[in-house]
């Protein structure tokens, strides 16, 4: 696989230096090009200032641009949300930071009733120019409450948009269109691949991002336009739609079994690219869609119920889905609940078999 299939669909200025990055780096380089370029750009949350964050997404920023553009907050979600919601409809472009997606509960009526209406009920007067980034998904023991896939909570609210890169590249370029977007944003970050992707069969990193294609960032201003999905492999026996970490995981299942799969990565789950889904399964006939989630009113039935309205006369097999499981999320086994390359290669086979 090339790096151009990866960094596909990218508008750039500008000749700009490539580095090597993590996801980790390539979201700071995204927040440290923003607020260079705009000081209405700042940011905030639970240890994001002099900390730079629990996972360092926000490191050496308040060095940089001082304590006034990057600072911590109170323990409270609530509040954090509420203040970025008041700042934004004021002019500022804020990018809250909450610590883990688990911890959105609390500010979950600020997004709903507040942050998505805000728009429709000024009758355009008023926007909500805010990102709301929040570490998502499993795969660093976290347990129940830090490893959570809650994305399908913001997918249902009119008025959010909702992104989840799967590439260092993606991420920068997704996250500088996110806080440049007048709408406010979900930024969701698989931190089971914040320093590289996983071997998908064994718990256990395999290459830093460093040995991955799409690791080369550009050190300057890029965007990729929110509302466009990835085809990062191309194929003819079936279609495997997945976002985040799952990009990664079924590229690994369809690489071990031999199976010929297109695997389209969505990028933005809101708005959603429903011209390259429905491109890939006229072609293939066949879909099988791959995410992290609980099963039930996960992502996935949105999606299986989108192929089924507009490939319905070019499916030749029922719509497959591989998600986690209907439980909390385990802590001693979590390497169960994920799907697996195994689980996946399942699935491939039986829409082909059909």
């Amino acid at each position: 696989m090339s790096p151009g299939t990866w960094r596909g669909n990218a508008t750039r200025w500008g000749r700009n230096h490539m580095a090597q990055m993590t996801m980790i780096q390539a979201l700071n380089s995204a927040l440290d090009t923003m607020m260079e370029r705009d000081p209405n750009v700042l940011t905030f949350g639970e240890d994001v200032g002099y900390f730079g964050g629990v996972f360092k997404v926000t490191e050496h920023l308040q060095q940089k641009y001082g304590a006034k553009r990057c600072f911590d907050a109170p323990i409270s979600e609530n509040g954090i949300t509420a203040t970025a919601i008041g700042m934004a409809v004021y002019g500022l472009r804020p990018v809250v930071e909450i610590q883990f997606a688990d911890y959105m509960y609390p500010g979950y009526d600020q997004l709903v009733n507040e942050a998505s209406r805000i728009r429709y009920r000024s009758a355009g007067d008023f926007t909500v120019p805010m990102t709301v980034r929040m570490p998502y998904g499993g795969g660093i023991r976290g347990g129940q409450t830090h490893s959570q896939s809650p994305e399908s909570l913001f997918t249902h609210v009119a008025g959010l948009k909702t992104v989840i890169p799967s590439t260092p590249y993606d991420a920068k370029g997704l996250l500088i269109s996110a806080i440049e977007d007048d709408d406010p944003v979900i930024f969701m970050e698989p931190k089971r691949i914040y320093n590289g992707p996983f071997d998908g069969f064994h718990d256990r990193q395999v290459s830093p991002w460093s040995k991955h294609p799409a690791s080369e960032v550009p050190d300057g201003y890029y965007k990729i336009p929110l509302g466009k999905a990835n085809v990062v492999k191309e194929g003819e026996a079936l279609t495997v739609i997945a976002y985040g970490t799952m990009v990664h995981v079924a590229l690994a299942a369809a690489t071990e079994a031999g199976i010929d799969a297109e695997i389209i990565d969505l990028r933005t789950l809101v708005p959603i690219d429903i011209e390259t889904i429905v491109n890939s399964v006229e072609k293939t006939g066949r879909c099988v869609i791959v995410h992290e989630a609980t099963r039930t009113s996960g992502f996935g039935g949105e999606l299986s119920a989108l192929v089924q309205e507009h490939c319905f006369y070019h499916l030749e097999a029922p719509i497959e889905r591989v998600t986690g499981y209907d439980t909390p999320y385990p802590h001693s086994q979590e390497w169960e609940y994920f799907p697996t390359p195994p689980r996946i290669i399942k699935a491939m086979r039986r829409a082909l078999e059909s």
